[in-house]
C-alpha cells in the first residue's frame, strides 16, 4: 500500500528479540492495531478503558517501555496531552513513531475559539479510518520485523474491509434522518469529522475547546443554552469518560425538555459495555445518536 502518515526516527529491530513490541497511546489505535498486527508482535496500549486521551499519563515503567519499543503509534494532533513529552523523549532515543493524525487529511474544529486548530478526534469518519489502516500497516512493515509480513497485509486488507463496510452502514443510517434533525451539540468539540462525513451540523459544545482540559464560562452555558432553545435540538451527547454535571446544567439552563445520552466518543469500554472494540464503539454511537435525533 501507499506510504502514508508522518514517521520520525529509525530505530533498528533488536538483534534475537522473540517478539517486536509497539506501544500504542489510545485504545482506540490500539484495537485497530492489534486487529492489523494480530499475534506477531506485543501490542501494549498506554490508555485504560474509559479513560481520557487528553489528561491520561503514563507511569516511569511504561516510559521506558516506549524507549524500547521497535514502533509507538499514536494519535498525535495535539490529543495526548500528557504523553507527548514521552513520545518525544523515545523519538530522540531512536524510536520511530506514527503520528496517525497527520496521516488522515485532518479537519480544523471550526469553534471560533479553536478556530484553523488541527482537530485530532478523527475516528468518528470510518473513512479515515481505513486511512490510517494504511498507515499503521505501512509504518509495521517499514519499522517492525515480524515472522510472516504477507499476514500483516492480509489482516489489515480484512480489517479495512470491515470498517469499510461500518461506513456504508453508519451512511444508511444516518440518511434516514429528516432534515430538520440534524443538528448535534456535544459535551467538547469531538464529532466534527462524524458531521462532516455524515451531514450532520454541531452548532455547538458545552466545553468550547477540542480538549476536555478546557472550560466554559457562564456567558459560554447562556449563549449554547439559546442556541439549544432556539434550534430545538431533542438530545445533547456526552462523553461516558467524562462528568456531565456541565451538560445536566446547561440542559436546566436551557428550560427544554432534552435528552443527555451518553457517547463513547473518545475512549473504548471494557468488553461487554458497548464499545469493546472501534467496530462495536461506533455501532453503538450511531444506534444512540439516530434514536435521540429520531425521536
Amino acid at each position: 500500500m501507499a506510504a502514508a502518515g508522518v514517521l520520525t526516527s529509525c530505530a533498528a529491530v533488536p538483534a534475537g528479540s522473540e517478539k517486536a513490541t509497539i506501544m500504542v497511546t489510545t485504545n482506540i489505535l490500539g484495537d485497530i492495531t492489534r486487529n492489523i498486527v494480530g499475534d506477531a508482535a506485543d501490542v501494549v496500549v498506554l490508555m485504560e478503558a474509559n479513560a481520557d486521551p487528553h489528561s491520561f499519563g503514563v507511569s516511569a515503567h511504561q516510559a521506558g517501555q516506549m524507549e524500547q519499543a521497535q514502533l509507538i503509534v499514536f494519535n498525535g494532533l495535539g490529543l495526548e496531552e500528557g504523553v507527548l513529552a514521552h513520545i518525544d523523549s523515545a523519538k530522540e532515543q531512536g524510536v520511530p513513531a506514527l503520528e496517525v493524525g497527520v496521516a488522515v487529511n485532518p479537519l480544523a474544529i471550526q469553534d471560533a475559539g479553536s478556530a484553523g486548530t488541527p482537530d485530532p478526534h478523527f475516528w468518528t469518519d470510518p473513512q479515515r479510518v481505513v486511512m490510517a489502516v494504511d498507515a499503521i500497516e505501512d509504518a509495521v512493515a517499514q519499522h517492525v520485523s515480524l515472522p510472516d509480513p504477507g499476514l500483516l497485509h492480509s489482516n489489515a486488507a480484512i480489517y479495512g474491509a470491515q470498517v469499510a463496510a461500518l461506513d456504508q452502514w453508519m451512511a444508511t443510517e444516518f440518511a434516514a434522518l429528516a432534515p430538520d434533525r440534524r443538528k448535534i451539540i456535544t459535551n467538547h468539540h469531538v464529532f466534527g469529522y462524524l458531521a462532516h462525513r455524515f451531514g450532520l451540523e454541531v452548532i455547538g459544545a458545552v466545553m468550547p475547546s477540542g480538549t476536555t482540559l478546557a472550560a466554559p464560562s457562564a456567558a459560554d452555558l447562556f449563549d449554547l443554552a439559546t442556541t439549544v432553545r432556539d434550534a430545538g435540538v431533542p438530545a445533547i451527547f456526552a462523553d461516558t469518560s467524562q462528568p456531565d454535571k456541565l451538560v445536566r446544567v446547561l440542559a436546566e439552563e436551557a428550560n427544554v425538555k432534552v435528552l443527555i445520552v451518553p457517547l463513547f466518543s473518545e475512549s473504548l469500554s471494557v468488553p461487554g459495555e458497548g464499545a469493546g472494540s472501534y467496530l462495536e464503539m461506533m455501532r453503538t454511537n450511531t444506534s444512540r445518536m439516530t434514536a435521540a435525533l429520531s425521536s
